[in-house]
């Protein structure tokens, strides 16, 4: 059953543990030490790993989400992985929060080109936070990504003019 879940999902060590202690056969559930043998063969034979399952979710929560620090670290804590396999994964990230909060800003300040100043900033922090950026550099990122959206050219689109 644990291979079975592996072949579509990694799983960390306490993943896998609470999937073999969800398994019965007969109405009967593994004992704990059976549970332990199996985790300790799969870990073993390199099925398991924290470590690499750390780095993998990192590289995508940077690269397909954008996620910052506080995020990518809620993520991992939500997956089972111990602390310190945690904070080894995050040091690897280089320290660039700042340049990824702005480049996700700049992504989405146009859409809100159509809202008052106040609702955009707000609405942009919000994204922003939600992503996992802490509040400092989520405003930074909100605030100059608006500021360069508001002095581009004139927007291309529809306009209505008034005619007689």
């Amino acid at each position: 059953m644990l291979v079975r879940k592996l072949r579509s999902r990694s799983l960390s060590i306490s993943e896998s543990r609470m999937v073999l202690k969800g398994y019965e056969q007969d109405r009967i559930r593994l004992e704990t030490s059976v549970i332990d043998d199996i985790i300790d063969d799969f870990c073993r034979r390199g099925y398991l790993d924290d470590a690499v399952l750390a780095d993998q979710l990192v590289t995508s929560g940077v690269g397909r989400k954008g996620q910052g620090r506080v995020a990518l670290s809620r993520a991992l804590s939500q997956r089972g992985l111990p602390r310190d396999i945690i904070d080894a994964a995050l040091d690897e990230l280089p320290d660039d929060d700042a340049e990824r909060a702005l480049e996700f800003a700049r992504s989405k300040a146009q859409s809100l080109s159509r809202l008052d100043a106040d609702t955009a900033l707000r609405r942009l922090v919000g994204q922003l936070s939600r992503r996992g950026y802490n509040g400092s550099v989520a405003m930074n990122a909100a605030k100059t990504a608006l500021a360069e959206s508001s002095f581009r050219g004139p927007r291309s689109g529809v306009r209505f003019v008034d005619s007689d």
